[in-house]
């Protein structure tokens, strides 16, 4: 057995005791300012509901993007009330750096309103993409109705291989080989659409 099972055993127990709504929650801090990978939440919530019945694929989907709209939602008023320059002298102390409101900005710039959508199936721009858009004032309905069906498809996304891993018997032993591999592969997968589609617009000045 794996060192790591005891912990994934702990996980798994929490998100099946907490629902709908503690997958709504953490998706919520996903998409706000906290560091926490939508990868760690929508896959294990979708195994636990595909093997035990006690959640549904719909239901992890369905409360994933509602969290993921809340979060955003957050973010894109805050964003609203303070302004850009409040946000690059105070946003640091809750993790909102000069260099990531910069970074978001150079996203927004370069992508224009489309990037709403774009940005709900990408890693780290998901939770900035609130920031420009609440400083420019982006209608609210149209930043919603994008977010949704973003947050909704990659909710998906990540149901699908929550299933699909949830099949793979040692993985779920524990195996550190297979975990190793499964790990690498989504990190290598996440990894080239970051740099295809982030850190290159990112970056440009």
């Amino acid at each position: 057995m794996s060192a790591l099972q005891p912990f994934i055993d702990w996980y798994l127990a929490q998100i099946e005791s907490g629902g709908y709504w503690l997958v709504a929650l953490l998706m919520a801090m996903e998409s706000s300012i906290i560091p926490l990978p939508s990868e760690v939440v929508i896959p294990p919530a979708a195994h636990i509901a595909h093997t035990t019945g006690k959640m549904s694929l719909a239901g992890v989907v369905a409360a994933g993007t509602l969290g993921s709209w809340l979060g955003a939602t957050l973010m894109y008023w805050v964003a609203r009330a303070v302004g850009r320059p409040l946000l690059l002298r105070y946003g640091s102390y809750v993790l909102i750096t000069p260099a990531k409101i910069e970074r978001a900005q150079r996203w927004a710039d370069h992508y224009g309103e489309v990037g709403i959508f774009i940005s709900r199936l990408l890693p780290v721009v998901r939770h900035l993409i609130g920031i420009p858009a609440g400083v420019v004032r982006m209608n609210f309905l149209y930043y919603s109705t994008f977010t949704v069906i973003g947050s909704a498809i990659w909710c998906s996304v990540l149901a699908w291989l929550g299933v699909t891993a949830g099949q793979d018997q040692a993985l779920l032993d524990g195996d550190l080989h297979r975990i190793t591999l499964w790990a690498g592969g989504v990190l290598l997968a996440l990894g080239a659409i970051y740099y295809l589609f982030v850190h290159r617009q990112m970056r440009r000045g």
